[in-house]
């Protein structure tokens, strides 16, 4: 296991590294990960490196970790977030700036909605009215349900987060290993000839889906999208080889050499001293003040 940051050229780290053992044979799935050339491991890397050792486990591999290959600063994060203790190493996780390691094999609204509320945006870390929070991690459920809904990933979804208080900002990604956004979207009739760059385009617009019972439901972000205008985070989408960033230059979609067969959503928030609520929660001035 290498550095894995929140850069982008990390992230295509773990995507080769996800197609690398994608096509090794089933009896070749007896693997050891070691960490001696990682010097940082972040949330991204933690939810992926969770989510790829349970693929391996799928596919009837065996998944062994070097634990004392890791880096003392890297052991502690793990052992605060959970990841070792999951991994029947170490005890169980403790509050501090980790959003704990999640592994859901099944939707479950009110487990990843306390979650949400209680673990990563119920801290404190970003000044949020108690009525946005439930709004915000709405529009974040719908990114599971999509997950759960559409990716047809047989091992779950699996999340992760941070707060970095010397940066400021407070970090959430949530990944599937599924068939990803565009191929789901390309299965329309409709959709065969897209890019993954056209077909992550069209999920967005709001009413598209590829449910077809009847139920409209795209990717529900509009107001997260609205937020982190306002707050000037970012989120970065990867799903196939297509890619969504949504920051202060705006939303634009683009088509990646690498190909992630799966999902990856990162959602970064800016902790800055403003204070956020929704609009029915300003008080109204019933008196002029003048």
């Amino acid at each position: 296991m290498e550095t894995i940051s929140d850069r982008p050229s990390h992230y295509d780290k773990l995507f080769r590294i996800c197609h690398e053992i994608a096509q090794l044979p089933e009896n070749c799935l007896d693997i050891t990960i070691d960490f001696n050339y990682c010097e940082f491991l972040g949330h991204t890397g933690v939810a992926f490196l969770g989510g790829l050792a349970h693929l391996i486990q799928a596919r009837g591999g065996r998944v062994s970790f070097n634990w004392d290959s890791l880096r003392s600063n890297i052991c502690m994060n793990l052992a605060q977030n959970g990841f070792l203790y999951h991994f029947g190493y170490g005890s169980s996780s403790w509050d501090g700036n980790s959003i704990p390691y999640r592994y859901d094999l099944h939707y479950n609204a009110t487990a990843l909605g306390d979650y949400l509320r209680y673990k990563w945006l119920g801290k404190g870390w970003v000044n949020i009215s108690s009525g946005l929070q439930k709004v915000i991690a709405d529009n974040v459920l719908e990114i599971y349900l999509n997950a759960f809904d559409h990716s047809q990933s047989e091992i779950g979804v699996f999340s992760c987060g941070q707060h970095y208080p010397k940066l400021e900002m407070l970090h959430l990604t949530v990944i599937d290993f599924g068939i990803g956004i565009p191929t789901s979207v390309c299965s329309l009739p409709q959709n065969v000839l897209f890019t993954a760059k056209e077909a992550l385009s069209w999920a967005f617009e709001p009413g598209n889906t590829t449910k077809q019972n009847g139920i409209s439901r795209g990717l529900g972000l509009n107001l997260l999208q609205e937020f982190i205008a306002k707050n000037h985070g970012n989120l970065m989408i990867f799903s196939n080889n297509g890619y969504v960033a949504i920051d202060d230059n705006g939303m634009r979609y683009e088509n990646k050499d690498i190909n992630f067969s799966g999902t990856l959503v990162n959602i970064a928030l800016r902790c800055d001293e403003q204070y956020y609520c929704l609009a029915s929660e300003v008080p109204s001035i019933e008196e002029p003040l003048f």
